[in-house]
């Protein structure tokens, strides 16, 4: 697995969001500017996110964007899958993107990387937004 930007700045707005989420709403100027986020790419970010029911949003000159569930109700799994896809780290161990792979010939390196996998996904599906923020 490997982060791309796209997770890590969603990442980082959400967590942002997270320590705010008794605030109201927050612009996209304020969380790019807090969060170092390029304005333009954290707003396709947030409309995605929007997109899939992870915040809310209200127009005008106090919307912005917030969270739609608990920091808690929200995996770092969740979030690194919606932008990135697979957490293994080669697609023929993945459970949810898996394609043959030349490594599935070697069976005892295999069960090596369904053991990271295991664990990367075990970890991040039990750490929340709420966890670290």
């Amino acid at each position: 697995m490997k982060l791309t930007s796209r997770s890590e700045y969603a990442l980082l707005a959400l967590i942002y969001l997270a320590r705010k989420e008794h605030e109201g709403y927050v612009s996209a100027e304020h969380i790019a500017k807090e969060q170092d986020i390029p304005l333009r790419f954290l707003e396709q970010i947030l409309l995605a996110l929007k997109r899939a029911r992870y915040l809310m949003s209200s127009k005008g000159q106090h919307g912005g964007f917030r969270l739609a569930k608990e920091p808690r109700e929200i995996s770092m799994a969740e979030i690194i899958r919606f932008f990135d896809g697979a957490l293994a780290p080669t697609e023929s161990v993945s459970e949810y993107f898996y394609e043959s792979t030349p490594i599935e010939k070697e069976i005892k390196l295999s069960a090596v990387f369904k053991d990271i996998r295991d664990y990367t996904a075990r970890r991040l599906e039990e750490t929340t937004l709420a966890d670290v923020s």
